[in-house]
């Protein structure tokens, strides 16, 4: 049984860059959401023409915020701008090829509402083109030191409560700025929790930045030495035991 949550207000952040070929069903996702009380925001980097005609689609649609840039900026700093100019209480994130399932935000946000988390995340499935992988069920809770052993926390499947957020920001690395963001938040407040239902579809795209896990344990590396502060040893330990759960859950492909 869902709670009446009249009282909550739910911003959805959407990064984009020339998505041409799966926006449509994200956007589509979020209209069809069994809660009502959400606005999305949708950043755009200059797409290509494609892109734009999809867009234009929505551009007069009351809760979809369009802002276009004029050239194309990273993940992070699509974020970042549409964070700092929210005025709801809560925070999702949604990329621009992930699918919600109808019942996403008002059984998440049922769960935070209830439990007074200020940071939570679900199940989700990956899928390639028409193949669906099996769901990927991450720990009942996250801290700090957990997370950097295990990134089983997809973007597309978390709500923060923007008094959370405060100052805190993605990075502007090429790739894993949300990897940077997490690791703030969970210094900042502690724990984050699972609502353990499959709640979203999580897109592989062959040739995407994502998908090369050497280029992926760089970047976390990276963030880890530059960022996080850690030393050779845990950063060692962090992408030993990233690496290994990256195995378990998508193989070695």
């Amino acid at each position: 049984m869902v709670n009446n949550l009249n009282h909550v207000k739910v911003e959805i952040i959407l990064p984009n860059y020339n998505s041409e070929a799966y926006l449509e069903e994200t956007i589509k996702s979020v209209i069809n959401q069994a809660f009502k009380d959400w606005r999305l925001t949708i950043v755009d980097g200059n797409s290509n023409i494609a892109t734009q005609e999809i867009l234009k689609k929505y551009i007069d649609y009351k809760y979809i915020n369009i802002i276009k840039l004029k050239k194309n900026k990273k993940a992070g700093f699509c974020r970042n701008y549409a964070i700092r100019n929210s005025k709801s209480d809560y925070i999702a994130f949604i990329d621009s090829d992930d699918i919600w399932d109808k019942e996403k935000l008002s059984k998440q946000l049922d769960f935070m509402d209830k439990n007074k988390y200020h940071f939570t995340y679900t199940n989700y499935q990956p899928f390639k083109s028409t193949k669906h992988l099996p769901v990927i069920k991450p720990a009942k809770y996250f801290d700090y030191d957990k997370f950097t052993k295990n990134t089983s926390i997809a973007t597309s499947t978390m709500i923060i409560k923007k008094s959370s957020i405060g100052n805190t920001k993605f990075s502007n690395t090429a790739i894993c700025e949300d990897y940077f963001f997490k690791c703030q938040i969970l210094k900042k407040i502690k724990y984050a929790y699972c609502l353990s239902e499959n709640l979203m579809r999580y897109r592989i795209r062959e040739g995407s930045l994502q998908s090369n896990k050497m280029r992926n344990l760089y970047w976390i590396w990276y963030i880890n030495k530059n960022y996080n502060k850690m030393n050779f040893l845990k950063n060692l330990l962090s992408i030993f035991y990233i690496s290994f759960s990256s195995i378990k859950k998508y193989g070695f492909k």
